[in-house]
């Protein structure tokens, strides 16, 4: 659709999909379906949009293209949802796996992906899948990436978090060095999705308290492990991109990171003393501006101004689809509250332009149906007056950074 097009191509960097139990039964290894039938049988899911009626939307191709369609949205980068088999809970919140648990769960990962492949080729020009990767052993890793490419989940690789408490590796290490070797070969973007990171909290009443009190910090942490880590400075043409974490805090963080690198370079930060070859050779901030991306979600008014700080080359909208907070079925709504005094060039930039470029979008084949379903350049320049009062979603509920 060309910059003049009276709508715009919605390409929502953030949407969540997964399969059934009885779907993912199907692409689990053999070998372990007798096993998960047990666990299965002993699963209770605890997320409110994964059950009843809700939960179909994670797999009906019909309902999905529906819902979408009507909120606007033509294209998706799909992060998993659903819980895979051997899973604890959902993907995205998980903790890595345990080396007793891994042969399981890397069994529970890889018939996502395979579930994922088929779910995307339904619609390829319209659906960018993020595959599960594992880091407990980095061979396996390069194996899913590998999977990844030659399926065509153009969405890339989903960057677990590495809490402190495990024995997995810390992201700096050279032990990821082939990982990340092997998603520049391959053109492989890596994501890394909120929720994931956190310490394990306990059996205590407010575990999930402390949860939503820290997450943003711990989601946040491979940002500064991969700049200060020297990963970017290994790794040139590794791209990663950060989604639903707002992005206000950004600019604040890399300025932070740009004066430690100052004092770095001069040998001594206090009583630290650095040598030459700790030291990075970019500032931190110019590692973001050549390696990294952001997927704001849901945006609100003092997300959508920090984009344009950020840096608006830089950043992505999502909507969150189906989660509670999404902006769905209000997703005009949540544009005009957070674009409406945008330019056109630059909102289409952040829905359409961006996203297409990290992660292999068509536009052009996009167009027919953005050119029916897609909101109007007209309609999102009016301020929003009055917020949905049935949304869950941060964009109408405050004003305040995420």
């Amino acid at each position: 659709m060309s910059a003049n097009a009276p709508r715009y191509t919605l390409i929502s960097a953030d949407t969540h999909a997964g399969g059934s139990m009885e779907q993912y039964t199907e692409y689990l290894d053999p070998a372990f379906r007798d096993e998960f039938d047990a666990w299965r049988n002993r699963y209770k899911n605890p997320f409110k949009d994964l059950h009843g009626h809700l939960r179909t939307r994670n797999w009906d191709n019909e309902r999905r293209f529906k819902e979408l369609e009507e909120d606007g949205v033509v294209g998706e980068v799909i992060f998993p949802n659903t819980v895979p088999p051997f899973f604890p809970t959902g993907a995205v919140v998980a903790r890595p796996p345990t080396s007793e648990e891994f042969p399981r769960r890397l069994a529970g990962i890889r018939a996502h992906n395979r579930w994922l492949a088929d779910f995307c080729s339904v619609a390829p020009e319209r659906r960018a899948g993020v595959g599960q990767i594992f880091l407990n052993d980095v061979d396996e890793a390069v194996k899913d990436v590998q999977f990844i490419k030659e399926h065509g989940l153009r969405g890339g690789a989903l960057l677990p978090g590495v809490p402190d408490d495990t024995d997995l590796l810390p992201l700096w290490d050279r032990y990821y060095d082939p990982l990340w070797s092997a998603c520049e070969d391959l053109e492989v973007p890596i994501t890394h999705h909120s929720g994931q990171g956190s310490p394990d909290y306990g059996k205590y009443s407010v575990a999930w308290t402390m949860w939503i009190c820290e997450t943003q910090f711990f989601s946040h942490r491979p940002l500064h492990h991969l700049i200060m880590g020297g990963v970017f400075e290994r790794h040139p043409k590794l791209v990663f991109a950060m989604t639903e974490q707002g992005c206000a805090w950004i600019p604040g963080v890399l300025k932070m990171l740009d004066g430690f690198y100052a004092q770095m370079a001069s040998g001594r930060m206090g009583e630290i003393k650095f040598d030459a070859e700790d030291r990075l050779t970019l500032k931190p901030s110019e590692y973001f501006a050549r390696n990294c991306y952001v997927g704001v979600s849901f945006p609100n008014p003092i997300e959508a101004a920090a984009m344009k700080t950020v840096g608006i080359d830089r950043c992505m909208w999502g909507s969150d689809y189906p989660h509670h907070e999404s902006t769905y079925p209000y997703t005009t709504e949540g544009l005009r509250i957070a674009f409406s005094d945008w330019d056109e060039a630059d909102v289409r930039r952040v829905v359409t332009e961006n996203p297409a470029k990290i992660y292999g979008f068509d536009v052009d084949a996009l167009a027919s149906v953005a050119a029916k379903v897609g909101p109007t350049v007209d309609e999102v320049k009016v301020p929003l007056a009055e917020k949905p009062k049935d949304s869950g979603s941060p964009a109408f509920a405050n004003t305040a950074s995420r």
